[in-house]
């Protein structure tokens, strides 16, 4: 069984305040520390060994290896 850990996306408002994902995907842990809000609507799993040192997804990782439960 993998070992999977929960990351939400990092939202941003844009203009018309209208959600908007700026490209970053983390642990609660990273984005509370870094002071961002965590959306549990914005929720996902991924295995532990894509979540980087700072606790954000490693995109490039994940794109080499697609999951359909996955981001």
């Amino acid at each position: 069984m993998l070992d999977m850990v929960e990351v939400f996306d990092v939202l941003q408002a844009d203009q018309s305040g209208k959600a908007v994902w700026t490209g970053l995907t983390g642990t609660r842990t990273a984005l509370l520390r870094d002071g961002y809000v965590v959306d549990p609507t914005a929720m996902a799993y991924c295995p532990r060994e894509w979540v980087d040192e700072r606790g954000y997804l490693d995109a490039d990782l994940a794109r080499k290896h697609p999951r359909p439960w996955s981001i």
